[in-house]
């Protein structure tokens, strides 16, 4: 059972549906799913308003990595860094049928910084307390930012000789713990410039950060490991899957298959919500296993109840949004609206300031 809306975001006419499940849980976590979507260069704030949905695109070019922290918000672009500062109780502009009244208060996430990094293809991205760490899949490393330099490199795989802006690896996704990064994944074990294209079925490996070991290989496109409730989780892309790894024998156990490329994914308390993209008819993804249902594969966001291991509820975006990169949940949220860094024509201006003294 699903139910079918639209949004109109300027020239976009957005369709999205979602299952009838879908809803109830966001209800119960009191939470806003916030998503990203590089090829369409949007970020998208999903969360329900009584009944319905709301779904809100705000324009960031190439949006990729998001990461989260209790003050604010990092969007990772083409080109740089986006920090939006979390300002409370500002009413918003009633702009949908289903959202909010120009009466009601909300979280916005109000664009304050930017950091230039060039074009360094960036990936996933965290907060360690207040360090924002990065995955810089074109240099193969991890890097923290600083106001004097593009990125500052603090780790590299072994196995790469050297740091040359030629995707080497294609190292993507990264977990993090109380210490820091704790694991990676990458497409490949390559030291050449793109080497990890020549075999994307079985080539894909979970890292080990800190001890520098491979914990588990011969997975398929790899992104997005997560740690949660003393378990390691990742998503085994090409094949659409939501896995769990042993950390001692590497033995990855699949927990549920989804209609997606998986990649993007976040959990909040028993629930894994898993990002799932349409694929290209491309080299990148032509021969991998989830190719063989590229006409059933849908983009939108799963729901994974951890405990019984099944999917249980689905988002999807029926127009316009092809793909999913990142997916963030907050939880025990206000109503959620991001204000965009470069206003649409009918936007309207925010301006946020102390009183005079």
């Amino acid at each position: 059972m699903s139910a079918t809306q639209s949004s109109s975001d300027c020239s976009i006419e957005l369709r999205y549906r979602c299952s009838s499940e879908f809803i109830p849980i966001l209800q119960h976590l009191r939470a806003s799913i916030v998503v990203s979507t590089y090829k369409l260069g949007k970020v998208a704030v999903i969360q329900a308003s009584g009944s319905a949905l709301d779904v809100r695109l705000t324009s960031f070019p190439t949006a990729m990595g998001l990461a989260i922290h209790p003050r604010k918000l990092t969007v990772g672009t083409r080109r740089g860094l986006w920090t939006l500062a979390a300002e409370r109780d500002i009413p918003w502009e009633a702009s949908s049928s289903t959202g909010p009244s120009s009466n009601s208060k909300s979280l916005t996430l109000a664009a304050r910084d930017y950091h230039i990094t060039g074009n360094i293809s960036i990936h996933e991205l965290a907060y360690h307390g207040d360090t924002l760490w990065g995955v810089n899949t074109l240099f193969s490393c991890l890097c923290t930012f600083e106001t004097l330099h593009n990125f500052v490199p603090n780790w590299k795989p072994w196995f790469i000789s050297e740091l040359r802006p030629e995707d080497r690896c294609h190292l993507n996704g990264m977990a993090m713990d109380d210490d820091g990064p704790r694991y990676v994944t990458a497409l490949g074990q390559t030291d050449v410039g793109g080497g990890w294209r020549e075999n994307k079925i079985d080539s894909g490996c979970l890292i080990d950060v800190r001890n520098n070991r491979i914990v588990a290989s011969g997975l398929c496109m790899p992104h997005s490991p997560r740690l949660h409730d003393s378990k390691l989780f990742v998503l085994n892309s090409g094949c659409g899957e939501l896995c769990v790894v042993d950390e001692t024998d590497g033995h990855v156990d699949p927990i549920d298959a989804v209609p997606g490329y998986t990649r993007g994914l976040s959990i909040a308390g028993q629930f894994a919500f898993v990002g799932m993209s349409q694929i290209r008819e491309s080299n990148v993804f032509g021969g991998l296993p989830i190719a063989e249902k590229h006409d059933a594969l849908r983009c939108g966001v799963a729901v994974i109840d951890l405990i019984s291991g099944r999917s249980v509820a689905w988002f999807e975006f029926e127009t316009a949004v092809e793909e999913i990169f990142a997916v963030e949940v907050l939880c025990n949220a206000a109503p959620t609206r991001i204000h965009s860094p470069d206003l649409e024509e009918d936007d309207q201006e925010l301006w946020i300031v102390p009183p005079l003294k």
